[in-house]
């Protein structure tokens, strides 16, 4: 490990991160980051002639070097991000978030529908007339008379350009952020669309790519696929994760086993090692190898195309490209120097990687594997042949586990206890899951696939759906709400590494660093339960057609709902009980009219529309339910600080409450744009 972290390539990834890291959160001017460039640059080289002339390297020389990698990544973010392009869309005078304006777009991926929307990522190449670039999100209402698009599908719309909503209630999910990274900033919704289809101009290589796996789904259709098992083939073999089903792919994540439906280096593994065996007879001829080689990289990256390019598909496919060039060079290369090598060159492709959470587990994963795998081989050495092959695949899942288990806990907040079950199973059998899948869909296509084949092999696919299914439904194994900060992560990250370095070599100084770990987690954990006991919090929780109020004192909180609010999906209020990393909720109530937090009087005005009480002189009034009151009247006997409104009232009714407030100088919170409303004192 100390040599791998002298490694230069490691050294120059890491400044290559650090410099993408600072571009994503601090902005420089492009033209400004130029000239730095140009200028290091001018030293750098000043610095090379130096070194040069005196035979030797300057201390200089290294940290430009290192510098100029830093300088990489910042500007890789900065000219990646289209928002600093003067073509970008939302850069044009015309452009207005607020009215219609006409655009002609292309589709470029087809994305997971929803109960009432087909969704589709977009390309806007003309705005008003005027080249442009930039992505949006195109969302067709299901029920249109509007046949679903294609990839390349060329479009000419003319719609309001809405902004992607940020999360509408505490710890929620951010969508905006998450379309963020992905370089989409506007959506446009087709309720009542003027889609108007124009003729395919060119086709590009995703198009080409999602023909054929159209032409793959039908031809599969046709021997017998269907609902979730031709799903589990479209994610398992062809990249396509969006015909899940919700159900299933709850099922898979409850299992431990979500990673077996995205294609990953375990699949490409799997993938080169079958391509290996078929061109192995090529290595008997002059330069074979050579050849089997470029054939064989050749194929991969056709098969990363047809599975849409996506980000696990590229990275796999370029950490198995540069093993396979480390071998025809004859060049011995750890495993650690493949990884940081394909992970520096798809950063330079697209540093947005970085932020993907598919990028970080996967690269954590496979690291884990490679480190921490033998250390827990070594603990017992099997004498049979069996014992040995699943001792070596649980050790092979746990490693991963313990790698990626605090970034899954701050991301997802659940941990799958019978994950070594999913994967003793499913993994062994995998290999000829593969394999038999690129068999049926070649013999699919080409129309002669025995009929009995394709029937076996959906038999096994089904089995493995319920398989997954019964190990997800026993839930005592399902940890699940579990509270997990940055800092936390960190720390535990900390420990790990330098718990496994005190393994390595038992010395007094690595002891000692595993002390102070464990004393900054240790201290990391009480700073924030105090944190979390010392908060009060009063929340009016926004819901489209029901009332949600929250009372928090300390770690626990109370909440008030309405009898519809009892009936509908309580997500919004386990994100909140994670995030805000309480200790107990207690049985939810039905709202009172009245309620006081410190020293606010809260009124509670519903449809009945009754405020006049008597001693009763409220600061904070919320309205629910659409009440069919005089607004200004009670502004005027009452006098509150500020009107909530929450996502239960018309938005008629809100419109006019807000210019009423606006009008007697009240603050108004609409809780349907401005989110949940948080009063904490």
């Amino acid at each position: 490990m100390i040599k791998f972290l002298k490694f230069i390539p490691a050294q120059l990834t890491f400044f290559l991160i650090a410099g993408i890291l600072f571009g994503n959160y601090f902005s420089l001017q492009p033209i400004r980051l130029i000239v730095v460039f140009g200028a290091l640059i001018l030293i750098f080289t000043i610095a090379f002639f130096y070194a040069d002339k005196q035979y030797q390297t300057p201390f200089i020389f290294p940290a430009l070097v290192f510098l100029l990698s830093f300088l990489i990544g910042f500007g890789g973010v900065t000219f990646k991000n289209q928002l600093n392009h003067k073509k970008h869309y939302s850069k044009q005078l015309q452009f207005s978030t607020n009215e219609s304006v006409s655009a002609l777009i292309t589709i470029e991926s087809v994305l997971k529908s929803t109960n009432y929307y087909n969704k589709y990522e977009a390309e806007v190449f003309q705005l008003n007339g005027k080249k442009s670039i930039g992505k949006i999100v195109v969302n067709v209402k299901k029920d249109s008379a509007i046949n679903q698009f294609q990839v390349d599908d060329h479009l000419a719309v003319k719609m309001v350009f809405s902004e992607i909503a940020e999360p509408l209630n505490p710890y929620g999910f951010n969508y905006k952020k998450y379309l963020q990274q992905q370089q989409i900033h506007h959506q446009i919704h087709g309720d009542n669309p003027q889609f108007l289809r124009l003729n395919k101009i060119n086709q590009t290589i995703k198009g080409i790519a999602a023909n054929i796996r159209e032409k793959i789904n039908v031809a599969l259709i046709q021997y017998g696929f269907k609902n979730d098992e031709l799903a589990v083939v479209n994610a398992l073999l062809l990249g396509q994760r969006q015909h899940l089903t919700s159900e299933l792919q709850q099922s898979y994540i409850g299992a431990g086993a979500i990673h077996i439906l995205a294609i990953s280096g375990l699949h490409i593994g799997i993938i080169l090692l079958i391509l290996s065996a078929v061109f192995k007879p090529l290595h008997y001829f002059k330069h074979g190898k050579l050849a089997a080689s470029i054939i064989i990289i050749t194929i991969l990256w056709l098969y990363a195309i047809i599975a849409g390019l996506s980000a696990s598909v590229v990275r796999a496919v370029a950490m198995f490209t540069a093993i396979a060039i480390a071998m025809q060079v004859n060049r011995p290369s750890s495993t650690y120097k493949t990884l940081v090598i394909s992970m520096f060159f798809l950063l330079l492709f697209n540093p947005y990687y970085l932020f993907e959470v598919g990028f970080q587990l996967s690269y954590l994963a496979v690291f884990s594997i490679v480190w921490i795998q033998p250390k827990l081989y070594d603990l017992w050495k099997p004498k049979w042949w069996l014992l040995d092959k699943i001792w070596q695949l649980l050790t092979v899942s746990m490693a991963a586990q313990i790698g990626v288990l605090p970034l899954s806990l701050y991301y997802f907040h659940q941990f799958p206890g019978l994950f070594f079950v999913s994967n003793l199973v499913i993994i062994p059998v995998l290999g000829i899951i593969l394999t038999a899948g690129i068999v049926i869909i070649i013999l699919s296509v080409l129309q002669i696939a025995p009929q009995s084949l394709v029937d076996a092999f959906i038999f096994v696919i089904r089995q493995m759906n319920h398989f997954v299914s019964w190990v997800a439904q026993q839930e005592i194994f399902i940890i699940q709400q579990i509270s997990m900060s940055f800092l936390l992560m960190v720390a535990f990250y900390l420990l790990l590494f330098f718990g496994l370095k005190w393994t390595e070599k038992k010395v007094f100084y690595r002891f000692v660093l595993v002390l102070i770990s464990i004393v900054m987690l240790q201290t990391i954990f009480v700073f924030e339960k105090y944190l979390a006991q010392s908060t009060d919090e009063f929340i009016v929780f926004n819901q489209s057609k029901a009332s949600t109020i929250g009372q928090r004192t300390g770690n626990v909180i109370q909440f008030s709902s309405s009898a519809d609010s009892l009936k509908r999906s309580s997500n919004f209020k386990l994100a909140y009980l994670v995030g805000a990393e309480l200790n107990e909720m207690l049985p939810s109530e039905k709202i009172k009219n009245l309620y006081r937090f410190k020293d606010e009087t809260i009124l509670i005005v519903d449809s009945l529309g009754l405020y006049k009480f008597n001693s009763v002189k409220p600061t904070i009034i919320i309205l629910r339910q659409s009440p069919k009151i005089n607004l200004e009247r009670l502004l005027k006997n009452l006098k509150p600080k500020i009107i909530i409104a929450d996502g239960t009232n018309y938005k008629s009714y809100l419109k006019d409450w807000e210019q009423t407030c606006l009008k007697n100088k009240t603050p108004f919170h609409n809780t349907l744009q401005k989110g949940a409303f948080v009063l904490n004192k």
